[in-house]
């Protein structure tokens, strides 16, 4: 009898993310991935050039295991625990999509005409990446936190700038999507 795995319902997934969300709140800790980054930087020096670095990154290094926790997750889900299955989706969006010239949509987690090597070779593929990272960088730092950190954390602990973050995150999401993804490709 073959096993075929499939990802955690909700039921169960969800209260192990309020469990721990209850734990980080109740030990008076935060959560969210871009504070790891601003945490990295200043590991390695960064506060010598901007003030925006200069804190006791010590009080923040147990976060860190976050990023190693999502490193390690990403790869046992990955290699152990992924059935291959192809992604469910509708069929209007794979219309759209192979409109727009990606030909295997939810094959894979990403669509490989913009996140596979090969694509760094395109110019445009590149500056688009570029610009994107850029636009994500700017944005988290702007909104003080991505979008697990206002989600999940901000959202789980009642912050009023969190749900404005998370209404903006999907309102951007849309945008793109619906207007200027087509555009660009």
């Amino acid at each position: 009898m073959e096993y075929i795995l499939n990802p955690w319902p909700w039921y169960i997934s969800g209260p192990l993310i309020s469990l721990i969300m209850a734990l980080l709140l109740y030990f008076g800790k935060t959560f969210g991935m871009s504070s790891n980054l601003k945490t990295m930087c200043t590991i390695v020096g960064a506060g010598k050039f901007s003030d925006f670095f200069k804190f006791n990154w010590k009080e923040q290094s147990w976060n860190l295991v976050v990023v190693l926790g999502a490193i390690i997750g990403g790869y046992i889900a990955t290699h152990y625990l992924s059935n291959d299955s192809i992604t469910d989706l509708n069929p209007t969006t794979i219309a759209e999509l192979q409109n727009m010239g990606f030909k295997n949509s939810g094959a894979s987690l990403v669509p490989n005409e913009i996140f596979s090597l090969e694509s760094l070779a395109s110019p445009k593929k590149l500056v688009i990446l570029v610009i994107g990272g850029f636009l994500v960088g700017f944005g988290t730092r702007y909104a003080n936190g991505c979008t697990s950190g206002h989600a999940i954390a901000g959202l789980s602990s009642l912050q009023k700038p969190s749900l404005i973050a998370v209404i903006g995150f999907f309102i951007g999401g849309l945008i793109m999507a619906n207007f200027i993804l087509p555009l660009i490709f």
